[in-house]
C-alpha cells in the first residue's frame, strides 16, 4: 500500500528562520512560504534529490501545530507523508485493520493540491502519518 516518502515534517517556531538554516547553512532549495488556513499552517518545501522536507509554522490562535510547537519551542519532526495509488481505498483498508484515520476520515486537500489523510499516533508507534494520494 505505501508508496515512497513524499516529505518529512517538522513544525518551527519561525519559519523564514528555519527556511535561512537549510537555503544558507545547508545550501538547499527553499520554496516560498505557502499559507494553508484549512490547515492553519504555513508551509515550506526544502526541495532534496529524494524527497522534501516541510517546515510548518503555526497559523492563528486555532492552528492544529500550536500545541506541538509551544511543546517543542524550538520546533521539532511533526509528521511523516508517505504516497499512496488510492487514498481512499488505503483509508477503507486501514479502518477495516483497527487504524483511526483523523478529522473524520474524509480527505482533505494538501499543500500539494492533492487528497490527503491523518492516521493517529497511537496507532503507529507514536508517530503521526499522512497519507498522499499519488497524482495521476
Amino acid at each position: 500500500m505505501l508508496g515512497r516518502v513524499n516529505h518529512i515534517a517538522i513544525a518551527v517556531p519561525d519559519i523564514a528562520a528555519a527556511s535561512a538554516i537549510y537555503r544558507d547553512t545547508l545550501g538547499a532549495e527553499v520554496t516560498a512560504p505557502q499559507a494553508l488556513p484549512d490547515h492553519g499552517v504555513t508551509v515550506v518545501f526544502v526541495l532534496l534529490p529524494n524527497t522534501k522536507i516541510e517546515l510548518l509554522e503555526p497559523l492563528g490562535a486555532d492552528s492544529t501545530i500550536l500545541g506541538f510547537v509551544t511543546k517543542n519551542p524550538s520546533g521539532g519532526i511533526h509528521h511523516i507523508c508517505y504516497e499512496v495509488d488510492d487514498i481512499l481505498a488505503a483509508r477503507d483498508h486501514l479502518v477495516a485493520s483497527g487504524a483511526r484515520v483523523l478529522g473524520g476520515g474524509e480527505p482533505k486537500i494538501g499543500s500539494h493540491g492533492l487528497p490527503v489523510l491523518f492516521l493517529h499516533p497511537k496507532d503507529f508507534n507514536g508517530a503521526l502519518i499522512e497519507l498522499e494520494e499519488k497524482p495521476r
